[in-house]
């Protein structure tokens, strides 16, 4: 009983203070973050003349639940979400194995629903991602593959997309979860074209969709309401329609023509300035984008764009990428 006490009480400080720590540092909320603090001293109260006891209970090296697996797998950047959630299930043990008042966890489902409704999670996790890079490997092996991403992922690429159109299902997970590492690695978010299904084999953060793929609504329910799901867009309605229907972000183009869409018109920058003026989601401007032309793309409105040759294929990419940086940091018009 005092290992099951213990256990569940460390979990629970620890989680606290994670939350604790986002609303003073990321969300600025003084009220919510001295709740949380004394939260926290109160529980820590309810145990402390039992302390010791529970100290010496401890028993790590022959705990069997050490190796056990965990079924779903947490995912490092939404540390927020995992921690509510490992409060409140440690919460109810220690209601019912330490006498703990239900009040607490009570406390923390309100402290759980005002965070929600003062931060949109899936926008602090696209905040500082203004480059966007969407795969290709056609005409290079799965190593060389994956060094690009690498040498991507090591110059400050934060975003990938995985988009590969000839390449079997069995392929694809087999190179995706190599890609999952990549990511983790580098705290990039990872995000899947199309493909719901391998999206979720392979642990992605989202989907990208096209204007004729699965609705977000029907995505949505697949995916749920942690992942992220983007999609393209070529005109204002198709702009207005993935904002009204939960869309976390848009793409925004082809800006201009582009071997990848042959059979789509560009939609020049214009389309880039009325979605900047119209639109209050994330939004990606793409279609042959490179280091020559994104300033013009940067003055119509975009700080955020979306590539692949300008970086799949380039001869330096960190250069390429620096140079991106530079351009989509400046304010001169």
């Amino acid at each position: 009983m005092l290992r099951i006490i213990d256990a569940n009480l460390n979990r629970c400080l620890e989680g606290l203070r994670c939350i604790e720590e986002y609303t003073r540092f990321i969300m600025d909320d003084k009220v919510l973050t001295n709740k949380l603090k004394n939260i926290r001293h109160e529980i820590f109260l309810h145990f402390e003349k039992n302390y010791k006891n529970l100290v010496a209970s401890r028993d790590t090296i022959n705990d069997v639940g050490i190796d056990i697996k965990n079924i779903s797998k947490e995912k490092i950047n939404n540390p927020l979400r995992a921690n509510i959630k490992r409060v409140e299930q440690a919460l109810r043990v220690l209601s019912e194995y330490g006498n703990l008042n239900d009040c607490f966890r009570y406390e923390l489902y309100t402290i759980e629903k005002k965070i929600m409704e003062k931060t949109n999670i899936k926008n602090l996790l696209l905040k500082d991602k203004n480059i966007y890079l969407i795969t290709n490997s056609d005409g290079i092996d799965e190593q060389e593959f994956l060094d690009t991403v690498a040498k991507c992922l090591k110059s400050g690429v934060k975003l990938i997309q995985y988009r590969e159109k000839n390449m079997s299902a069995s392929q694809m997970i087999s190179t995706g979860k190599k890609l999952r590492q990549l990511c983790s690695m580098y705290d990039a978010l990872l995000i899947v074209n199309d493909r719901i299904d391998i999206a979720k084999i392979i642990e992605a953060d989202g989907v990208h969709l096209g204007q004729d793929d699965i609705n977000i609504e029907d995505a949505r329910k697949l995916l749920g309401d942690d992942m992220i799901i983007g999609i393209s867009t070529h005109k204002p309605d198709d702009a207005i329609n993935a904002q009204n229907n939960g869309a976390d972000y848009i793409g925004a183009g082809p800006v201009f023509k582009t071997p990848t869409k042959p059979n789509k018109n560009p939609v020049g920058l214009e389309y880039v300035k009325w979605v900047k003026e119209n639109i209050n989601i994330p939004f990606f401007a793409i279609g042959s984008i490179d280091t020559e032309n994104v300033s013009h793309v940067k003055n119509a409105g975009a700080d955020r764009i979306a590539v692949i040759r300008a970086l799949m294929k380039s001869d330096d990419i960190e250069k390429s990428v620096n140079l991106f940086k530079k351009a989509l940091e400046n304010d001169n018009k």
